[in-house]
């Protein structure tokens, strides 16, 4: 999902900055699902037409027409669990499809566990969360309820986190090929995601390393809290949250220093070789072991200068 298509078809209002401690350490209530980052043109079209990527990933192309209309064009590795989500500029509407803009979504597992986040979100001080239904077509003109979102703050720089809970709706529809539910209340990630990861050598996202600004990184910290990640503070104002087996690591950077860093994935099979893919202006490092690491370079200042004014 795009936050700005969110927050504008919301009619949202903005809640408050906690400096709340950690939580209490009770059950982890939302997990790493998915983020995104927008790239230079080169580098997304690389991404785009590599056929390397394909082979080591269940890797699509796709646009997507969530509630109002509103389409977005990535490229998609998807894992067992967890799934990446690359744009170049402007494949996003608004501000979101601008050069170093970046998203992630952190979901629940279990039915009614956004509702709780939502109420440990005020307890931390954010007293008016911001809540907000996707819808999906399919392309047939008829959307579907898709899942429902809580943000800390409908105000942000270039990066933005929202809490997601996947609706029954969406299950329950034949044109999502989703999976059965595995027990009761099964809302989780595995069932949404298709299993074809299996035919190839990713297998998920463990790591996530973004360039964010210290506001955005604020709004997005009692979110992770309240979800149950233990988040520690870093040298220089950045933070690590870590989590159901997924580690986010935020770098606090000026804003036009902001973007994607890094990405490191687990592998279906530990492989004996190291094989290293250059696409565009990245470089992926597969192996040895059960492991690959995806690294971006910084976003060239030129090409944020040159490219079109957000919305």
């Amino acid at each position: 999902m795009i936050m700005v298509v969110a927050l504008a078809l919301a009619g949202a209002v903005q809640g408050g900055v906690s400096s709340a401690q950690a939580e209490d350490g009770g059950r982890q209530l939302l997990f790493y699902n998915h983020a995104y980052g927008v790239l230079d043109r080169e580098t997304a079209d690389a991404i785009e037409h590599s056929d390397y990527l394909r082979d080591f990933a269940n890797f699509q192309v796709r646009t997507t027409t969530g509630a109002g209309g509103q389409t977005w064009t990535g490229r998609y590795l998807m894992g067992r669990e967890t799934y990446l989500e690359l744009f170049g500029i402007g494949d996003v509407p608004g501000k979101d499809g601008t050069l170093g803009a970046t998203g992630m979504g952190v979901s629940a597992e279990r039915e009614g566990d956004l509702a709780t986040v939502t109420a440990r979100l005020r307890e931390l001080g954010i007293s008016d969360p911001v809540e907000f239904r996707q819808t999906r077509d399919f392309g047939d003109g008829v959307p579907v309820p898709w899942f429902d979102a809580v943000f800390t703050t409908e105000e942000y720089d270039l990066f933005g986190a929202w809490g997601m809970e996947y609706r029954p709706e969406y299950f329950a529809d034949p044109r999502s090929k989703t999976e059965p539910a595995a027990h009761p209340g099964d809302v989780g990630r595995e069932r949404y995601l298709p299993d074809a990861y299996r035919d190839h050598l990713m297998r998920d996202v463990t790591g996530i390393r973004l360039a964010v600004t210290a506001r955005d990184l604020a709004n997005t910290l009692p979110l992770l809290k309240a979800g149950g990640f233990t988040v520690r503070s870093l040298p220089g104002g950045g933070a690590v949250a870590k989590g159901g087996g997924t580690t986010l690591r935020f770098d606090a950077v000026p804003l036009d220093q902001v973007g994607l860093r890094q990405v490191e994935m687990s592998l279906n099979r530990p492989v004996s070789y190291r094989h290293e893919e250059r696409i565009g202006h990245s470089a992926l490092v597969v192996g040895p072991g059960s492991r690959a690491v995806w690294t971006f370079g910084e976003q060239d200042q030129q090409d944020q200068q040159d490219q079109p004014t957000a919305r």
